[in-house]
């Protein structure tokens, strides 16, 4: 074996042994396995983290995080792609996509099952991935893959897997599909992509700098990945750039609504949000007022927002009745 082919550990500063790699293979084999327990945590993270999806409980989705069955064969994956494993490969790859299509067989039943009025934050917060995500995964997966070879810090995982979510994404696909809402569905479906590449590409690191595998012997997996995932920077730009210009505008309708409507002057703004899913996109505005608020007026408002900013909204407002009562004299 040439210099350039040993592997090296960068942590522990000296080679690792035969025997390290091999106990490391045996473990990630384990990992990958699509027995009963992987399938019965697919299956109950998918049903938690779609009802809280549902439901519009960040709590709940949040448990649906823990669980985070998809990251174990993520991981396996990246280390088989390191090592040149094609066992290991086919075997990580079989149970990332078995749990994917039952993950989202479930969520789109129970999508069609509950049926959904209105896509709520949560829901709509998966739709449009950016670039902040990726970096999020690729950090989240460094520690993923650190935990697999530093024992101490193996704690850390459930953090991790809130970091970086997995299943909503793949919920919210499934979701999305039950409601016949195909730009919900794409977007969920760019950022379950952006953070599978970006574990697996964290971790093929990770591995390759604990010494698992020489530069030369990996050089086809880290390029493989580190093109797939500058692919996915050009539409996370998009949508980061499509965010910022989505902040933009709602700061400019907030603006023109207090400081240029009549009706607006003579009210207290409680809450205003966006819905940029629906098409025209929905403004809803929370006021507070001791005064009607007619259906001709939010016509009026309607037709202003669209003139000042050049797009169609549909405006929809929700009024707190405001009763003044005095004593009697």
């Amino acid at each position: 074996m040439t210099r350039k082919e040993r592997p090296y550990s960068w942590f522990s500063r000296k080679p690792l042994t035969w025997q390290q790699s091999r106990a490391m293979w045996r473990d990630l084999w384990l990992e990958a396995s699509l027995d009963f327990p992987y399938l019965a945590l697919i299956v109950s993270s998918c049903a938690i983290a779609t009802f809280g999806l549902v439901a519009n409980s960040a709590a709940v989705i949040i448990g649906a995080m823990i669980i985070a069955p998809l990251m174990l064969p993520i991981r396996s994956l990246a280390f088989g792609g390191l090592i040149g494993s094609w066992r290991l490969i086919r075997k990580s790859a079989l149970a990332i996509l078995v749990g994917t299509i039952i993950a989202l067989a479930i969520a789109w039943f129970l999508g069609l099952l509950i049926g959904i009025s209105e896509f709520g934050s949560e829901i709509q917060a998966r739709s449009q991935p950016n670039l902040l995500d990726l970096g999020v995964a690729v950090t989240a997966g460094a520690i993923s893959g650190y935990a697999k070879i530093e024992p101490k810090i193996s704690g850390t995982l459930a953090g991790t897997a809130i970091a970086v979510a997995l299943m909503p994404p793949v919920c919210t696909i499934g979701l999305g599909l039950s409601q016949g809402n195909w730009i919900l569905s794409l977007g969920a479906t760019l950022l379950y992509i952006t953070n599978l590449l970006g574990i697996a590409l964290a971790c093929l690191l990770v591995f390759l700098l604990a010494g698992y595998s020489s530069f030369h012997r990996a050089r086809n997996a880290l390029i493989l990945t580190s093109i797939l995932t500058a692919v996915l920077l050009i539409p996370l730009g998009i949508s980061f750039a499509t965010l910022a210009n989505q902040a933009r505008l709602e700061r400019l309708i907030k603006k023109a609504l207090l400081q240029r409507t009549v009706t607006f002057q003579r009210t207290e703004l409680l809450e205003s949000s966006i819905n940029w899913l629906n098409q025209p996109p929905q403004v809803r505005l929370v006021v507070r007022t001791a005064e009607s608020i007619t259906p001709r007026q939010v016509e009026l408002l309607q037709e202003f927002i669209t003139k000042e900013m050049g797009r169609p909204f549909q405006l929809n407002v929700l009024v707190s009745k405001v009763n003044e009562v005095t004593s009697p004299e």
